[in-house]
């Protein structure tokens, strides 16, 4: 396999596929209400409707960097107001999360496999993404909707 592959498959796995750590996002979300969605928990925590908002944006900024741009905050800002109100909305969120993610996965078939350790930026800023290789940019969105595959799945505990 590639290495081109192997990322697609990640992606896959971790959005709509059979990841070995539990439940994809696809799974996670697909019996989740726009009530549900909005709940927000107490002490700050995003609701399951800001989180999807959340990977919406960065998927959305990894696509951007594989493109060419220059690392940056997400367009929509790293935490950007969920835009559901009633269920067409939630439903809304869930397309333009799926769109983001099949946008990416086309950008990650595409790009050079010669070019998958070029670095992202010249400095390491962990809070930017930057200083590491474009491979470790898509693993790293893997590890990111893993992540908040997490939290989903305790907030769909937690809110009923």
């Amino acid at each position: 396999m590639t290495r081109t592959s192997i990322l697609v498959d990640e992606l896959h796995r971790a959005f709509d596929g059979d990841p070995w750590h539990g439940s994809s996002i696809t799974h996670l979300l697909a019996d989740v209400s726009v009530a549900q969605a909005m709940a927000t928990p107490p002490a700050g925590i995003h609701s399951i409707a800001a989180i999807v908002a959340h990977m919406t944006s960065w998927v959305a900024e990894v696509t951007r960097r594989l493109s060419g741009h220059d690392a940056a905050d997400p367009i929509e800002g790293d935490w950007p107001l969920p835009r559901a109100t009633d269920q067409a909305g939630w439903l809304a969120m869930h397309l333009a999360l799926a769109n983001a993610m099949a946008h990416l996965t086309e950008a990650v078939a595409a790009f050079p496999e010669a070019r998958w350790d070029d670095l992202v930026g010249d400095a390491r800023n962990p809070a930017l993404g930057t200083g590491v290789s474009f491979a470790q940019t898509v693993s790293g969105v893997v590890q990111h909707l893993a992540y908040h595959g997490g939290q989903i799945a305790i907030l769909k505990k937690l809110v009923g």
